[in-house]
């Protein structure tokens, strides 16, 4: 990632404005079994996620696999059902709403999917890929007024006009992102979710996607919840970053505070499996390993459900849930804290 621009200071795109409300958010996904297919048990998915996102500004969202990070940003988009909990999202409560009255709240939301392969219709051109939001919303009334359009965003998004009418299979992964991208910004969306949108590409095409990514928010001033495992990645496009594990968050906090004072167990121990590439300084690092496997999300453990893996447990989390509560510059969930 030596390309990607660094940036210590905060975005001054970022407003004190309010563009996404999620409270205490529950996705469980129902087990049925039996003789009569009756509902046994559920996967908790997510499990009481909270957290706000402000205009202009990037939240990453990490954690590991299966910790409910793209499930949280899916829900967002009310492309799942929502157990409990709510969405607000400008100022209105969208939790409850049907295909029909998310429509033209899709226009505002939109999503950067993980895998350029397979979200890009093979069968249809790249006019017609990025085009089709713009016919879906009725935007740019005919069809020479949608195709200069689509060349602006192929421009924007570091693409030649020439290539509008070729298909995706004669681009290459980080080509078909950047369409994926130019297709999410057609519609111009207040709110980006990024389902980790370059863990597919090479590691020199990534540098080229974050960078783009970058110059597109400070461009355009589009808020983002940007879904990622590599730390790395995150630390370079995010204002803000929450940590999940198991369904939950267990610490918020400003970029540059997170990865110079980590506050949680889990969040010091993702911190410490970043690399180095200073061999000297890798040497001389603490490293916080986590011992055992990921409890399972239909079984979670009483209390904080890190402690099974906390080198740092007491008592008290086996029995009580910790809250997200303000420590220092951010936010953390933890009894050392309480």
């Amino acid at each position: 990632m030596s390309e990607v621009l660094t940036r210590e200071e905060p975005r001054s795109a970022v407003k004190s404005n309010v563009i996404l409300d999620v409270q205490d958010l529950k996705i469980h996904f129902p087990i049925y079994g039996g003789l009569f297919q009756r509902e046994v048990a559920a996967v908790k998915a997510v499990d009481g996620v909270s957290f706000q996102l402000y205009e202009g500004e990037t939240l990453g969202l990490v954690g590991e696999s299966g910790c409910g990070k793209s499930t949280t940003g899916l829900a967002v988009l009310r492309m799942l059902p929502v157990t409990s909990g709510k969405i607000v999202f400008e100022g209105v409560d969208i939790t409850n709403y049907d295909q029909k009255q998310m429509r033209p709240i899709r226009r505002r939301i939109q999503m950067v999917y993980q895998d350029p392969f397979g979200s890009l219709d093979p069968r249809m051109t790249v006019a017609d890929i990025v085009g089709e939001p713009l016919e879906i919303h009725k935007l740019h009334g005919n069809r020479a007024e949608r195709r200069e359009r689509v060349m602006e965003l192929l421009e924007m998004v570091g693409l030649r006009h020439d290539m509008i009418d070729r298909y995706p299979h004669q681009f290459s992964g980080g080509q078909r992102q950047r369409i994926g991208i130019a297709r999410a910004l057609a519609v111009e969306p207040r709110l980006l979710i990024c389902d980790e949108p370059v863990s597919a590409l090479d590691v020199s095409i990534q540098a080229q996607v974050v960078n783009l990514f970058q110059e597109l928010q400070d461009k355009l001033g589009i808020s983002s919840i940007f879904v990622a495992h590599d730390l790395a990645v995150v630390r370079h496009v995010s204002n803000r970053i929450a940590v999940m594990y198991l369904g939950t968050i267990v610490e918020i906090s400003s970029r540059d505070e997170l990865y110079a004072n980590p506050k949680h167990p889990y969040t010091k121990a993702l911190m410490a499996s970043i690399p180095v590439p200073n061999p000297i300084v890798e040497a001389g690092r603490a490293h916080h390993i986590i011992k055992g496997e990921v409890p399972s999300a239909q079984r979670p453990p009483p209390g904080c459900r890190f402690h099974p893996r906390c080198p740092q447990a007491m008592p008290i989390c086996k029995e009580k849930v910790p809250e997200l509560r303000p420590e220092g510059k951010g936010m953390v969930a933890c009894h050392l804290f309480s």
